[in-house]
């Protein structure tokens, strides 16, 4: 049965990775029509989300952003199958780079380096991009629960050159091991793993469990910190991703509390540019201050 149904995934990606822009795109419009009605329970969270993060926004306006929002995330579902068993030089052309030579500096200069990824709906692609131009990548990633869906997300994240995947249960200190090695580590600040461990910091006004990685690490390491974003155009299945300058004098002299918060500032700047493209199906609230009731 496992077998048939890692055959059968690998199968489905493998077409989506070699089929017509055109088709790749219906299927994403189809899947994006459909997502809303039958993830009835991530619609939820979506609109939880966005009404909490964008109070300003009528109901109207904010379910135009719910329904691109899933139109965005189904295209990046489909289009994993084009960057992890697509042709490469479609995969270029399709996945656009800008600001590499900021990362090439770091590495030419010898820095310990984290890209700071957060969960923008091109996280998958703009990873898997960075690591067609970098010698040496890893990325820090959570494992999914289903063993057929984890080894093909592994295949295809290590797709790349020489790329290594540092799994959340194996801790920072696999994260610190590569960094050591002067290898790039590609990192994802902005989940709510829970109350150990998280300190609590405004994203958008609303206290946020957010673990302190980001700037502990940078801290502690004298790592470069330079963020990755990611925009995908729904009607070109283009996706353009921006490789930023190292945060400047980060952390410098902020407490990690204060240095989170100012990570979490700078990606709200970064979502308001067009908010559909962040990952809203997260519960990014989930983990309340003692006391205050659960939005989900």
């Amino acid at each position: 049965m496992r077998l048939n149904k890692a055959c059968l995934l690998r199968a489905v990606f493998t077409y989506f990775g070699r089929c017509p822009t055109p088709t790749r795109l219906r299927w994403g419009g189809i899947l994006g029509w459909l997502a809303p009605r039958l993830l009835k329970s991530r619609a939820h969270i979506v609109r939880t989300n966005l009404r909490l993060c964008f109070p300003e926004l009528d109901d109207a306006t904010r379910e135009a952003l719910l329904k691109r929002h899933f139109r965005l995330l189904a295209q990046s579902v489909i289009d994993r199958g084009l960057i992890w068993f697509g042709d490469p030089e479609r995969v270029r052309q399709t996945v656009q780079l800008k600001g590499y030579e900021h990362l090439e500096r770091a590495m030419e200069a010898g820095e310990k380096i984290l890209i700071l990824a957060p969960h923008f709906i091109g996280l998958d692609a703009a990873g898997s991009r960075v690591a067609m131009d970098c010698p040496r990548f890893a990325s820090f990633y959570t494992p999914s629960s289903d063993p057929d869906i984890d080894a093909l997300m592994r295949e295809g994240r290590k797709r790349f050159n020489e790329t290594s995947l540092v799994s959340r249960d194996e801790g920072i200190r696999g994260l610190i091991r590569l960094l050591r090695k002067g290898i790039p580590v590609y990192y994802l600040p902005d989940m709510d793993f829970g109350r150990e461990g998280a300190v609590f910091v405004p994203f958008f006004g609303i206290q946020a469990a957010t673990l302190p990685s980001t700037a502990q690490i940078a801290g502690s390491w004298q790592a470069k910190v330079i963020p990755v974003t990611s925009r995908l155009d729904e009607t070109t299945g283009q996706y353009q991703i921006e490789l930023m300058p190292p945060i400047p004098d980060f952390p410098g002299d902020d407490d990690p509390e204060a240095a989170t918060a100012r990570i979490n500032r700078l990606l709200e700047d970064w979502i308001r540019r067009d908010p559909a493209q962040y990952y809203w199906v997260h519960r990014r609230f989930k983990t309340r201050p003692i006391g205050e009731p659960k939005p989900y």
